[in-house]
């Protein structure tokens, strides 16, 4: 049975049109629940070469089926991958398809373990900041919060947060939701480890963002 078919298999139809209602992305849906993909993703991951690994999660994504895509991501989750420029590439691919934001996280959290492998991958990342996609907008933050949770960042990780942070600016203004609610949640994680530096780009930038993201942002921030 092919990765496809084992997916396929586990098809409810009744929790397939509650998931489209929910996501409200024009695609196929079988109704997998997540913990079931990962169950076989990482029985794939167990089985497969790393080029066998990565041309099927290119052909998953193909498909556009809702779990497919789910699946192509953890596919290529993973911190060590060696080498791992050929995942990459395929990863920065599906940016421009992003539609909806569980898909995207997915293939954001696969993108943030190749970032942190090669930070040199950040100077692709900021173009996006400027795209005209908002799903490509909102992927350069998703991507780089694991630099808002060091407790102990590196002078490098310190480069890094300002320089996302810059991003964080840019879009401060953005009219869209999903990048205000990015930003939020960009500042909120960074505040339970940098408070400081969360209470300075609010001085700074918070009355340009929307005041639930100001909220937000602030959430965790100590009295």
């Amino acid at each position: 049975m092919t990765p496809l078919a084992e997916l396929q298999a586990l098809a409810d139809p009744a929790k397939a049109a509650e998931m489209q209602a929910y996501h409200k992305a024009d695609r196929p849906y079988l109704g997998v629940p997540v913990p079931r993909i990962a169950e076989l993703t990482d029985r794939w991951r167990a089985e497969l070469t790393l080029d066998d690994r990565i041309a099927l999660a290119a052909g998953l994504w193909r498909t556009n089926i809702h779990e497919a895509r789910v699946a192509a991501a953890k596919l290529l989750t993973q911190a060590r991958i060696r080498p791992d420029q050929a995942a990459w590439e395929l990863i920065v691919t599906w940016v421009p398809d992003f539609d909806a934001w569980a898909i995207a996280d997915h293939a954001s959290i696969a993108g943030q373990k190749r970032l942190v492998a090669d930070p040199e991958r950040l100077d692709t990342v900021e173009g996006w900041v400027a795209s005209p996609h908002m799903w490509t907008r909102r992927a350069a933050l998703v991507m780089t919060l694991p630099w808002t949770k060091q407790n102990f960042p590196k002078t490098q990780d310190l480069a890094i947060r300002s320089r996302v942070l810059g991003w964080c600016a840019t879009l401060a203004s953005d009219p869209d939701w999903f990048i205000q609610k990015a930003v939020a949640w960009w500042l909120r994680d960074l505040s339970k480890h940098d408070a400081e530096a969360t209470r300075a780009f609010l001085a700074a930038h918070g009355p340009r963002l929307k005041a639930f993201a100001r909220k937000e942002a602030a959430r965790h921030l100590p009295d």
